[in-house]
């Protein structure tokens, strides 16, 4: 694959829209949220955690007491890859606050 056809490649990919969920035990709290992009949004809280910089004081606290190892991501759902940007940024609204009421979660971002 030459330059060009990559760089195509990279602009047409799908970027998975949806909520995640934060955790670092079976028993302990839950955090979730809703992203336009979940790689992006995995990363970036993984970044911030491990500069103990995230603006989540408990989330942080967690992550100082417990430790990478024990932190799990998952995703929750995922939204159509068709949805029109206004269609998906409504719904991804709606889709956290039905995760957050679901899983008795806080969010990760207040």
């Amino acid at each position: 694959m030459n330059r060009k056809e990559a760089i195509a490649e990279y602009k047409n990919r799908k970027t998975p829209r949806g909520t995640f969920s934060v955790r670092f035990a079976d028993d302990g709290p839950t955090w979730v949220d809703a992203t336009p992009d979940l790689d992006a949004a995995k990363n970036r809280l993984l970044s911030t955690l491990r500069q103990g910089a995230h603006l989540n004081q408990d989330l942080q606290a967690e992550w100082n007491a417990r430790g990478e190892s024990r932190f799990r991501y998952e995703v929750l759902e995922k939204l159509d890859d068709d949805l029109v940007p206004m269609a998906w940024s409504d719904l991804l609204k709606d889709k956290r606050k039905e995760w957050l009421a679901r899983l008795s979660a806080q969010p990760i971002y207040p």
